[in-house]
């Protein structure tokens, strides 16, 4: 059998992946159109203040540091100070606060007899108009250097848009081999709210709520989780065993778990949960946010299970005749019912995500997030007539669209044209996947 020359095995990965094409065109459009100057902050900044500093004032240079009351910033005036306690500078004051804060210090600072050599700022603090009240301290700042650099691509920026899209994406693997199999899952959004409720009533009412220790944690983790695959095998089991339309069956379990949901709750949010749920949807493992790891495991895992193993040979197999399939020996029924409550399974997990990130459970959670997973699952070239697909194209038209949405949010294009801008992103994927099929 002759081996695929480099040229079909090119093609072939552009059919499968070419979308990532776009991804990288968006990417550099997004990084060009948001070019700005930045202003360095943050500890490596201090340390180059106080570099900075040195150079200009000399070791025994007297300073104030001057910066505003927030996480960065007493980041960016602790480096400084311990870079100037190793060079040699006095630090007369440290202000982390308001202008009125700063003014205060420098009289301070001068009423003692203390000389002001240099006041090391950020950007923000460097533009007070205080220092113009004192003679000389206007020369006396000391900031940053700034640099050219796309507002896209700043570390902050990239690691939101993952932390925003890991959700939408985890929820998507689900619903890619649902839609493999010729099928949909109107119901994910629905089952994102019924989770993040039980989850969030298994903590409050069963573990003491703010005092839940960590098994009661696990418990609404994986109750809520479980609630939502039983509610996806029981819509797999209506498509298969009664053969109803997987659009009727999934549209009256997005309507019943929504109203179970309110139900459950009440109406209202469910906010009593410990700051140790928060590590889950919230925190950061070897500098990614958490759900980006997980993101991540659960690609790799589907990946394996659509190409290296036979459940995945069986959903393509589906999609592509079922009845064919049957007639092959492949176990449609349970297949299709496995498919059904992997996509529930999921969106529980992405419910329970998002209780972790907005630390309460809510009825109103996963409002239109089935439209943003079949969206993102379609623009990464699986088709809606089921039979073909890959688990990691869906991962590329995820990111595809958050990239548009934080991509139009930073050069502010007006909210209702980014819906526009999405709906003729959606249709354009769905067209390509048409003409794709005429010419086969």
């Amino acid at each position: 059998m002759p081996k695929p020359s480099a040229h079909s095995a090119a093609g072939q990965f552009i059919r499968d992946y070419g979308m990532i094409f776009v991804l990288l065109l968006l990417v550099a459009l997004f990084s060009v159109l948001t070019l700005a100057e930045q202003h360095p902050t943050g500890a490596e900044a201090g340390r180059q203040v106080a570099d900075r500093i040195v150079d200009a004032a000399g070791k025994s240079a007297g300073v104030i540091i001057v910066t505003r009351d927030t996480a960065e910033d007493r980041a960016f005036s602790a480096a400084i100070a311990a870079r100037l306690a190793d060079l040699g500078p006095t630090v007369h004051a440290t202000v982390n606060g308001s202008p009125a804060d700063a003014r205060r210090a420098i009289v301070a600072v001068l009423a003692r007899g203390e000389s002001i050599d240099a006041i090391a700022a950020n950007d923000a603090t460097s533009r007070w108009t205080v220092y113009g009240q004192f003679d000389g301290l206007s020369d006396a700042l000391v900031v940053p250097r700034s640099h050219t650099w796309p507002n896209f691509l700043k570390m902050s920026n990239v690691l939101g848009v993952a932390n925003q899209t890991a959700i939408y994406a985890i929820i998507a693997i689900g619903m890619t081999m649902v839609i493999i199999t010729a099928g949909i899952d109107l119901s994910v959004g629905s089952l994102v709210a019924l989770s993040s409720v039980a989850g969030a009533l298994v903590i409050r009412d069963l573990g003491g709520g703010t005092e839940a220790g960590a098994g009661m944690m696990l418990a609404g983790l994986f109750g809520g989780i479980a609630l939502c695959a039983l509610a996806g095998a029981f819509s797999g089991a209506m498509v298969t065993a009664f053969r109803i339309p997987a659009f009727i069956v999934t549209l009256a379990m997005m309507l019943m778990a929504s109203g179970l949901a309110f139900r459950l709750s009440k109406g209202a949010s469910i906010p009593q949960l410990p700051e140790s749920f928060f590590w889950i949807g919230g925190g950061v493992t070897l500098g990614l946010p958490n759900p980006v790891w997980l993101m991540i495991v659960l690609y790799v895992l589907a990946h394996l299970l659509m190409t290296r193993m036979t459940f995945g040979r069986y959903v393509y197999a589906i999609g592509g005749n079922a009845e064919a399939a049957r007639l092959s020996g492949v176990p449609v029924k349970r297949v299709l019912l496995a498919v059904y409550t992997i996509s529930g399974a999921l969106a529980g997990l992405g419910g329970i995500v998002l209780a972790s990130q907005l630390q309460a459970g809510d009825p109103k959670f996963g409002l239109m997030y089935e439209l943003e997973v079949i969206a993102a699952v379609v623009v990464g070239g699986t088709s809606l007539l089921g039979g073909s697909g890959k688990i990691l194209g869906t991962l590329i038209g995820a990111f595809i669209i958050a990239v548009i949405k934080n991509g139009m949010n930073l050069t502010n294009v007006d909210p209702f044209n980014q819906k526009i801008v999405l709906g003729a992103v959606l249709l354009g994927a769905v067209l390509i996947d048409t003409l794709k099929r005429r010419r086969a």
